[in-house]
């Protein structure tokens, strides 16, 4: 099984570092193509794969990921578009880039799973989302959802909630990490070290995940759990919803997922 990655950026680096870490395949079965030599240097380094600067290479590959920008995806799809065959799989991660999109700019007849991952895939924490076409067998997408989910977790979903998806993961790790900004600043107007500060503020953010998915109760639930009677909980609470914190948050959100649909 060889896999190709078109684009050798951080979530393709992710991507590679997560599948190499499984065993399911061995490096020299995998390539990648970038545009600059910098890039390929920095990946060999790091993986030992082989590396190239012609995309028709990386496209020769059993399962090739599409793994660059939405805005070069024609470009590079026109570049590849005689040498992929109906035999192999394509996986795209291009945000805004649906399935007929993607079925037309490759002229019909192609096995194309489309996905979204998320930055934690950099960390082993991912979570990726995952649509296939009607040319995938439901083997083949097995496959490919084990090659996802050695970097994370990974999710068939239909199509048309892949917008929300980009906006509830995709996208979300920004917000998250300013939310750990913004708590470690306020810390450190409290006389926390900044260090220290970031450290506080991310494990607790850590933490309460891992709350939310090990005890499967509702974050509501979590959160009374904390809010004792007139305490300095439910005060921060009250501020928060005084605020508008959560109309903020799903304002952003579904400013998220339109941008996604017109794209």
């Amino acid at each position: 099984m060889r896999l190709g990655f078109i684009g050798a950026g951080n979530m393709a680096q992710a991507m590679i570092g997560g599948v190499l870490k499984s065993g399911i395949v061995k490096k020299e079965e995998i390539i990648a193509s970038a545009k600059t030599q910098e890039t390929l240097k920095k990946v060999e380094k790091a993986f030992g794969i082989c590396t190239t600067l012609d995309n028709r290479e990386a496209a020769k590959a059993d399962f090739v990921f599409l793994a660059v920008k939405p805005v070069y995806c024609a470009q590079v799809i026109a570049q590849i578009q005689d040498v992929i065959t109906n035999e192999q799989i394509i996986v795209s991660i291009a945000a805004g880039k649906n399935m007929e999109w993607l079925e037309g700019a490759f002229g019909g007849g192609k096995k194309i799973i489309r996905t979204m991952p998320n930055t934690p895939a950099l960390v082993g924490e991912g979570i990726t989302a995952v649509c296939p076409n009607g040319q995938v067998a439901e083997e083949e997408l097995e496959t490919v959802c084990e090659i996802l989910e050695s970097f994370g977790k990974a999710e068939v979903i239909p199509e048309s909630l892949m917008d929300a998806v980009i906006a509830v993961s995709g996208s979300s790790p920004a917000y998250v990490f300013m939310f750990i900004e913004a708590m470690a600043d306020a810390a450190v107007a409290e006389g926390m070290p900044r260090g220290q500060a970031y450290r506080f503020a991310a494990q607790s953010v850590l933490g309460s995940a891992k709350m939310v998915l090990e005890t499967e109760k509702h974050p509501g639930e979590l959160k009374d759990m904390v809010c004792s009677p007139a305490g300095t909980t439910i005060e921060a609470v009250r501020v928060l919803e005084q605020e508008g914190f959560r109309a903020a948050v799903m304002d952003c959100m579904r400013a998220c997922a339109e941008k996604s649909r017109g794209m």
